[in-house]
């Protein structure tokens, strides 16, 4: 399993990142434990969550990931070799989260956020600390194929009435630097127009530099490479790549319209972002595709984004040992032009039908 640097800093994660979050939902304890086990074993020693865990989201569930990991640590009196990303949700009107009130990027909501967040995983720091998505007004994922009716202009010079500033955000970020509860600071679901604001705040010394990316990544979403591949390789910001199965329909397993029982798009339906016009089509090319190569579908797309050169770490999930089996060996898969140039093709004609 290759470490790759993280950022500008001097932490080396591995090549895959273990993610968490249907641990408390469709995982036990146990499960969860149990995948972290295996996952360590096998050279990774980077671990993704969120407060917002396990998906989906309910106030009765909440926290629950976190806390998975926190007894996980506990138990093996390892925190000092995981590296341990975790995340403070955007604005939400979902008031769980805040006891009982919306929670936005403002000072007491991230303290708020972070201190939950530290008890629950029994450790009093955070590796890296990431926000979940912007508290602007933009779609999610921030880098759609199309942008609509968002409203990007503000009505007077400067922030829209009722968004949080990115510099005020920051400087909260760089509060909790300062105390030692974070060592880094990183974005998810961002748009490159974000990515350069925080650094730039942070360029101008108002808070810590911004040092990864975690954005959707897959064969059927490659909008990373239209402009954050640039951003962030001369940035030196580096990307956390999420779904790179993109939500299991990259598995084979919802060909041909099929939902298998215990699926999560049979259990949540929640599957939305990959089920937009032609995706359905798209992703069986490309799991016929992985076929034609003899390899599994889940094992071939994990394989293309763990082999990526703008890729520092490709996060995987898994709901059973099995599939956890498959993601951590797509890091030994040996990808081929031939195998690039065949992608390709296809990208060529389908484009990214799932931002």
């Amino acid at each position: 399993m290759h470490k790759r640097r993280l950022g500008r800093t001097d932490l080396l994660v591995s090549q895959i990142c273990l993610g968490s979050m249907t641990w408390g939902q469709q995982n036990t304890e146990a499960d969860g434990h149990a995948q972290m086990d295996l996952a360590f074993s096998r050279g990774v020693n980077f671990i993704d969550t969120a407060e917002l865990y396990p998906i989906p989201p309910k106030a009765e569930t909440q926290g629950w990931t976190e806390k998975i990991i926190g007894s996980w640590m506990k138990a093996k009196g390892n925190r000092d070799q995981v590296v341990l990303a975790s995340k403070v949700v955007g604005r939400t009107a979902n008031a769980w989260f805040r006891g009982g009130r919306p929670s936005k990027l403002v000072r007491a909501d991230i303290l708020d956020a972070v201190e939950k967040s530290l008890t629950r995983l029994n450790t009093d720091y955070l590796d890296l600390y990431q926000i979940h998505w912007p508290e602007r007004a933009v779609p999610w994922g921030a880098n759609p194929n199309r942008v609509g009716a968002v409203p990007l202009r503000a009505d007077s010079v400067g922030t829209p009435a009722g968004e949080t500033p990115i510099a005020e955000t920051l400087a909260v970020f760089d509060e909790l630097v300062k105390a030692g509860k974070i060592r880094h600071f990183g974005l998810s679901n961002e748009s490159s127009w974000g990515v350069m604001r925080f650094i730039a705040e942070a360029d101008k010394g108002l808070g810590p530099r911004l040092v990864s990316l975690q954005n959707a990544y897959n064969f059927v979403n490659r909008g990373f490479e239209v402009n954050l591949a640039e951003v962030c390789e001369r940035e030196q910001v580096s990307l956390l790549a999420y779904s790179p199965l993109g939500q299991g329909y990259l598995t084979g397993k919802y060909d041909h319209g099929a939902r298998p029982l215990g699926s999560r798009s049979q259990l949540f339906n929640r599957g939305q972002r990959y089920e937009t016009p032609n995706a359905a089509e798209a992703q069986l090319e490309y799991n016929e595709l992985a076929r034609s190569f003899g390899m599994e579908p889940a094992l071939f797309a994990n394989a293309y984004v763990a082999s990526r050169p703008f890729v520092t770490s490709s996060l995987i999930g898994a709901t059973t040992l099995s599939q956890l089996e498959m993601a951590l060996s797509s890091a030994d898969v040996v990808w081929t032009e031939e195998m690039q140039k065949a992608v390709d093709a296809i990208h060529q004609r389908v484009g990214n039908p799932c931002p």
